[in-house]
């Protein structure tokens, strides 16, 4: 190329240049335009130094919690932030001064994994119900029928009870017979003689169970139909000897010891003074284990099912010696388990002035008569009879009584199981009426409906 023409071209080269670099800057120029300005970032906050527990010693109170923290001043960051409507102090919340009494009872924690389904509204009734059974009869010893519930007054601890349910319909019967096989020979001939009239006095829906005893109980059949074959086998082989009273000799040639060892006796119970020596015989006691008879009977009854009236029918003379139970260790586990007490008197304790005597107990001698203590606080019946007849009779008069009675249920008003000993009375608006019902009870998981 000519070197005339060099300035030239190199000229033009750094005006295509200039005019290149013009034109990018031109379209930055005009895309910087349209975008809209960034706001500026401020810087993050200096961190803070906790406050010291000073501060704070006169907002917290053990056992409350903290008092109530005072509003923020309005020029604070969390005042100005955010467009929500601060409370006023009219609406807040007063300040709490003690512990917090309204949550009582922690709340029902489900087990985990229960979640919602848990979460249930349960509607529990709990109520104490008070069954009482009440027979009443007028001046001449005959049933009052007609009654009502407005008739009727009942009293626990001395306090009225408002009558919840009241019927006058008959109920089955649950009867365990508790037949005494240590009378003596005479009078268990009379038993004997009754015993097949037992059937007879039943309905058909009616259970019975059987049990005998002389020095110690036994049971010869559960409970089974009370027209049952069963029933009347057992009642055959219930039948016994009774005892035979010979007159105690202690002086003459008869009442020396058989056996004699270095002057003294053998037996111990023939023993002159026994141990102690002297001039008196002590003859052996007699044996009437009555009330664990009771006691076992009742720990059968007591598994009947509820609606069954619960029945334990004695036919003795009402002896009680060499029992493991006490009269009232067994009165207190009828009471406990709704079972009456019904009893057909017979031998010494079913005669006239005797028997009245027998109520009585001498001390150091055995009991004479402990039905009369097992009827009333269980409130059953009691009849005394001197002949086989008139038990055979006794047996449907005191079935058809614990069968048809007026049924009272009240709810107590006392605390729903605290193990005490509740006392019952039930009045009846009627001149010269006997009303026979149970004294009291003692409350158990078994009244909770």
């Amino acid at each position: 190329m000519n070197r005339r023409w060099t300035p030239f071209f190199c000229a033009l080269t750094l005006a295509a240049a200039f005019s290149l670099v013009h034109s990018f800057a031109l379209v930055e120029a005009q895309s910087t335009q349209q975008q809209p300005a960034q706001p500026a970032v401020p810087d993050a906050p200096k961190p803070q130094a906790p406050p010291p527990m000073s501060d704070v010693k006169n907002q917290v109170t053990p056992g409350s919690g903290t008092q109530a923290t005072p509003p923020p001043p309005a020029n604070s960051p969390s005042s100005s932030s955010g467009d929500e409507p601060q409370p006023t102090p009219s609406t807040r919340p007063p300040a709490t001064t003690g512990p917090d009494e309204f949550q009582g009872a922690p709340p029902e924690t489900p087990d985990s994994g229960a979640g919602v389904d848990a979460f249930k509204t349960q509607f529990v009734v709990t109520t104490n119900a008070v069954e009482v059974p009440v027979t009443v009869k007028d001046s001449k010893g005959q049933p009052v029928a007609g009654l009502t519930f407005r008739d009727f007054r009942v009293f626990e601890n001395n306090q009225r009870q408002r009558i919840t349910f009241f019927t006058v319909d008959a109920f089955p019967l649950s009867v365990a017979y508790v037949i005494d096989q240590s009378v003596t020979a005479d009078v268990m001939a009379q038993v004997n003689t009754s015993l097949g009239a037992i059937q007879g006095s039943l309905a058909p829906y009616d259970d019975v169970a059987v049990f005998t005893y002389n020095n110690g109980a036994k049971e010869l059949t559960g409970f089974t139909g009370a027209q049952s074959h069963r029933l009347e086998a057992v009642l055959a082989l219930s039948k016994a000897t009774g005892r035979e009273m010979s007159v105690p000799v202690t002086s003459g040639p008869l009442a020396g010891c058989p056996i004699t060892a270095n002057g003294d006796c053998i037996d111990p119970n023939i023993q002159p003074g026994r141990s102690a020596g002297g001039p008196f015989l002590s003859l052996p006691k007699e044996i009437h284990t009555l009330n664990d008879a009771i006691l076992r009977a009742a720990t059968e009854v007591a598994k009947r099912p509820q609606g069954r009236r619960r029945v334990i029918y004695v036919i003795s003379d009402g002896k009680e010696a060499g029992s493991k139970a006490t009269t009232k260790e067994v009165i207190k586990y009828l009471q406990t388990n709704k079972i009456a007490v019904y009893a057909t008197l017979v031998g010494d304790s079913a005669r006239w002035g005797t028997g009245y005597l027998s109520r009585f107990h001498l001390p150091f001698e055995m009991n004479n008569n402990v039905l009369i203590k097992y009827a009333a606080e269980t409130g059953g019946q009691l009849d005394a009879e001197r002949s086989s007849n008139g038990i055979e009779k006794s047996y449907q008069r005191l079935a058809d009584e614990a069968r048809n009675q007026y049924t009272i249920v009240y709810n107590s008003h006392q605390p729903f199981i605290d193990g005490k000993y509740r006392s019952i009375e039930v009045r009846v608006d009627r001149p010269n009426v006997e009303v026979t019902a149970k004294r009291g009870y003692f409350p158990t998981a078994q009244d909770v409906h």
